[in-house]
């Protein structure tokens, strides 16, 4: 039975953010159950496609990459796939009317790791609109439910928000990036000699993300609202934790967010939620 399969397919997305992100995990089991399988299905199809280009380092990633995004439009295409990762994506894609540019977007983006190990600021920009603002897109268009008015409405806080998030990635994971994956992803910037000052002016940008998309959270569904907002807080507080270290150390650790302290978070915001205070 197909519904048998469609069920494995999103039981293994389920699996691949449970997995990889305690963080996002946290977020999904506070939207509104109908959202959780659409919403594990697309982490599910991005973390696959992003292990491609930062993990498989004995393989080659190129062919690797490349034969993903044949079997990506082959799934959308046909409506099935015996990848259950792509088979609970393109069901996702169909469902909720997800364009074809999002994922092409996307798609790119990957292809970027590939090939490039510094940004210019357009590169830059490229990069971030295809890594997470396209990714806050497609969660919008699950969030909206079809609505495009509410859609278009939320998609430039949405936009914010992934970029936001995906800084905030840059800044925990800058030693692994540079010393490993020999990756710079801040335009202009020299790891080498890391400054405060240059720390800072990321940092400020990252301030304006999470205020412009803050503003959004606040018009969501209350369907939606308390997940992403859960998110939000999370990493929030991952990016206020990252700023009270010097640049020196920056380099030196990845900076972490206990999970004990995550419960906090959750608590608390579920408080906010309960009361309207968000």
């Amino acid at each position: 039975m197909k519904e048998l399969f469609d069920h494995i397919s999103v039981a293994s997305s389920t699996l691949v953010t449970k997995t990889y992100s305690t963080s996002f995990s946290l977020g999904i089991r506070c939207l509104n159950k109908k959202f959780h399988n659409a919403i594990y299905s697309i982490y599910g199809f991005v973390r696959l496609a992003d292990e491609i280009v930062d993990s498989f380092h004995d393989f080659n990633k190129a062919d690797l990459l490349e034969d993903f995004k044949t079997d990506t439009y082959k799934a959308i295409r046909q409506r099935i796939s015996l990848n259950p990762i792509l088979n609970s994506f393109q069901h996702v894609v169909h469902d909720y009317s997800i364009e074809s540019g999002l994922t092409d977007c996307f798609l790119a983006s990957m292809e970027m790791d590939l090939q490039q190990t510094q940004h210019s600021a357009n590169s830059y920009e490229t990069y971030i609109l295809g890594s997470a603002e396209v990714v806050g897109l497609m969660c919008l268009r699950v969030f909206t439910e079809n609505n495009q008015e509410l859609y278009k409405n939320l998609k430039p806080a949405a936009m914010r928000l992934g970029a936001a998030f995906q800084k905030v990635n840059f800044l925990r994971d800058l030693k692994n990036d540079y010393e490993v994956l020999g990756r710079v992803y801040f335009p202009q910037v020299d790891l080498s000699i890391f400054s405060e000052k240059e720390k800072k002016e990321i940092e400020r940008d990252i301030e304006e993300d999470f205020a412009a998309a803050l503003a959004g959270i606040r018009q969501l569904p209350r369907s939606s609202r308390f997940g992403v907002y859960v998110a939000y807080i999370y990493y929030r507080s991952l990016f206020n934790k990252i700023k009270s270290v010097s640049s020196v150390r920056i380099l030196s650790e990845r900076i972490r967010i206990p999970n004990s302290r995550k419960l906090s978070l959750l608590a608390g915001s579920y408080v906010k939620h309960s009361f309207r205070m968000i």
